[in-house]
Formats: structure tokens, sequence, C-alpha cells
């Protein structure tokens, strides 16, 4: 009975992995697999003391980030007796390790995860809704408004923000004012103009030694949600009605513009798949990097300051949100589960975790309050992204996200190569996910 068991959720999980992104080596399949054989016949460790002890798996980095976190772990398990958390450092990627959990029933308790990643855990019945809950909380109401977008799917709430963040364009003042750029592009069309400016020939050999801005070159994540902003801002979607939607008109003029850069000599493609690399800005070979405030520009020693995404035709920017899923257990885990979740969502936990990190509040009142507002105010470059905050949106997380980004990932990529136009390169997108989209329904 236990082999059948076993053979039964092994297929579950192969047909998972078959939509997993590219990234997981087929070696980390293969043994993540076999660990099922092993951890199958193994309960979750249980101390017998009266207390539930949960385990969660995250991938926080830096490490200072990291013992951030673990420093506010160490309070809530003080003030906690009846509920001990064990936070468990997971290197990337986590997926494989976590889908063979689930299928050994053996899963974490709470699970520290990209949310794009949510229809895939939902299709394995691996994680608890959470609207029951949250509901009755006043927190909800007090959850950034756009945030809640990348929370829900189907109808269902199924997890709760950590943090966030957003992309903005860094730039290097100095470069600007040498080039008599005395104003910050606020369109696309300024920035196309302020981008050419900036690109400078010294020597007349037609390869600028000075960029107006880096475009990351590749197929993968980073290609495809630096250019998400643009998408938005553009009015365009990749999801409608629950399914891909990449030729409407607001995803096309936001490739095209890209495009035009390129075509306009003032971008710089940068390695393959090395798009979040910032040598080149560094430098002073390309004057504009489009990236988040995590950046180590904004560590480094180099004069640098940041922009709003300039505006299509509205403004808008991508968030990069870190969510917690409570995996499916047992119910008296479920609920010890969320009480760990209420207090990540608290005013105690937002502000110093905030503070501390540099990731932005994910609810209002810790925004406002008097310790963050005097911290913000006292960083000007992270106050940009903090105002970009109210017209930032979520990567979709529609169940197949990895094979809607890879197929987008593809198109931008050859698209700035030149092999096609933007339109066309979308739209043969677009045909891949329809068969992919057709035959899931058969």
């Amino acid at each position: 009975m236990i082999i059948n068991v076993i053979s039964s959720k092994i297929r579950t999980i192969w047909h998972s992995l078959r939509k997993a992104p590219k990234q997981l080596s087929l070696l980390g399949i293969v043994f993540s697999l076999c660990l099922i054989f092993l951890s199958s016949c193994q309960g979750i460790g249980q101390k017998d003391d009266g207390v539930i002890h949960l385990t969660l798996w995250q991938a926080i980095n830096p490490p200072a980030n990291r013992d951030v976190f673990q420093k506010l772990v160490d309070k809530f398990n003080q003030t906690h007796p009846d509920v001990q958390v064990e936070s468990i450092f997971q290197s990337e990627p986590q997926l494989p390790k976590l889908l063979t959990s689930v299928v050994a029933n053996v899963p974490p308790d709470l699970l520290s995860f990209h949310p794009e990643f949510t229809g895939q855990f939902v299709e394995l019945g691996a994680i608890r809704p959470l609207e029951d809950w949250l509901d009755k909380l006043p927190v909800k109401s007090d959850i950034r408004p756009n945030l809640l977008e990348e929370m829900q799917l189907g109808g269902h709430i199924w997890s709760v923000p950590m943090h966030t963040s957003n992309i903005g364009i860094f730039y290097r003042p100095k470069l600007f004012e040498a080039a008599g750029i005395t104003e910050l592009p606020k369109t696309w069309e300024k920035l196309r103009q302020v981008a050419k400016k900036l690109t400078i020939d010294r020597n007349g050999d037609r390869r600028p030694e000075q960029y107006g801005i880096l475009l990351p070159l590749g197929k993968g994540g980073w290609t495809v949600v630096s250019w998400f902003p643009f998408l938005y801002s553009g009015g365009g979607e990749v999801v409608t009605n629950n399914r891909p939607d990449l030729t409407n008109k607001g995803a096309i003029a936001a490739l095209q513009f890209w495009q035009d850069l390129i075509k306009d000599g003032s971008a710089m493609l940068s390695a393959p798949e090395r798009g979040y690399e910032e040598d080149a800005f560094l430098e002073g070979r390309v004057a504009m990097q489009i990236t988040g405030p995590w950046t180590l520009i904004a560590k480094s020693q180099v004069d640098h300051q940041v922009l709003p995404i300039p505006a299509g035709v509205k403004p808008a920017t991508v968030s990069g949100t870190g969510n917690f899923f409570v995996m499916k257990t047992t119910p008296a885990r479920e609920q010890a589960a969320l009480k760990f979740l209420e207090y990540v969502l608290s005013e105690e936990f937002q502000i110093e975790w905030s503070i501390e990190t540099g990731f932005l509040p994910v609810t209002l009142k810790s925004a406002q309050s008097k310790a963050y507002q005097q911290f913000i105010n006292k960083k000007p470059i992270l106050k940009v992204f903090f105002d970009q905050l109210s017209v930032a949106r979520s990567q979709p997380t529609i169940a197949g996200y990895s094979r809607l980004a890879d197929s987008l990932g593809r198109a931008i990529e050859s698209t700035l190569l030149g092999k096609t136009s933007a339109e066309k390169a979308l739209k043969e997108a677009q045909e891949r996910l329809d068969l992919i989209w057709e035959d899931k329904r058969q």
C-alpha cells in the first residue's frame, strides 16, 4: 500500500516538475525523486513537551538580513511559549526539495517563497488557503491594497507578504551633468532622448565607450522582471482571464520601446543572463541601470541616484515581494503557523525588519509610523522606491507561470538581438503558450 501511495505521488510531482523553471537541473530532480523513498517513512519531528515546534524554510540573503530575521524569530519564540519556530536556511533553488517534502508528507510548516509560484503549489494541493483566518483580522485592511493581487488566485488568499520592494532606474548624476541633462526623464520618449545624449563614442570607431542604459540580455527571470515595469507603464498585461495574453497593444509597445533603445545605439546589452551585474554602471560604461534598492550600487562609493520608471501611458513598476505560505500539515500545526504570520504582519515586525534591511513595509500603519518615517526621510534613494509603492504591481500568480515567463523571456531575447520584431516575437510566444494551455485542458 505504501508503495502504491508513493508511486502515485511520484507521478504527481513529476507532472509538476515538468512545469518547473529550466534552471532546475536534471540532477536535482532525480535526487529529489530518490529522496522520496528515504523521507516517506519518516514522521515530522515533534518534541513531546506540549509545545508545537514549527519548521520554517527561507532563503534570506545576504547573511546580515538572515541575522535580522533570526532575531525577530527569537522574539516571537520568547513571547509564544506554546509555539516555537525554527528558521532553516535553504539555498536556492528550493523547489526540488520542497516538492519532495510535499510528496513525502514531511513539508515545512511555513515557507518563504516567491508568490509567482502560487499556482504550482495550489495545483499540488501543498498549501492552505488563508482567507478564513485573514478575513477576521483588522490587519487585512492595513495591507497595501496593490499587494493583494499576488496573494490571491482562484478566489482564495494563499499567502501573506513579509516585505516588498520594486524596480527603478539608477543613474550617474555626474554623467548626466557632463551631458548637459538637467531634468530627469518622466516619460518613455524623454528616457529615449536622455539615453541618446548619454551615449558617447569618443574615438569615432562607432563603438561607444559610454552607453545611456543597460538592458538585460537572456531568457531568464531577471530579464522578464526587469521588463515588467515597462509592460505595466505601457498599459499592458500578460495574463487575461487566467490565460496568457502577450499580444495586447501595451505589451507590444513595451517590447518595441526596448528594441528602439537598441536601434538607437544607446543601450548596452548585458552578458547573457547577467543583467543584474553592476560592473558596467560602476565603471561608467553605462549611465543608467534598471534594478532595485537591494543592488550593490546603493552601497558603492561611485556617485548614484535613482529615478522612478518613466511612464508610457501611466506611472507603474513591478513589485518584488517575499511571501509566506502555510503548508498543509495538521490543523493544530496550521493554526500555530498562523500565529507566526500574524506576528509578521505586526507593526513591531514590519518596522524593525524594514529599517534593518531596507525592504519596504507591507502595512500602511507601519509605513506611516513615526519611527519608519524618520528612517525613510533620511534615505533619499530608498524614498524613491517607497513613493513608487502606490503604482507597483506584482508578477502574475497564474498556474504555469514558469512556462509563461520562459516564453516571454525568449521573446524579449529574440527582439533585443534583432532576430525579429517585437510584435512577431510576442505572437510566436503566444502561439506556443496557446498550445500548452490547450494541452492542459485536455
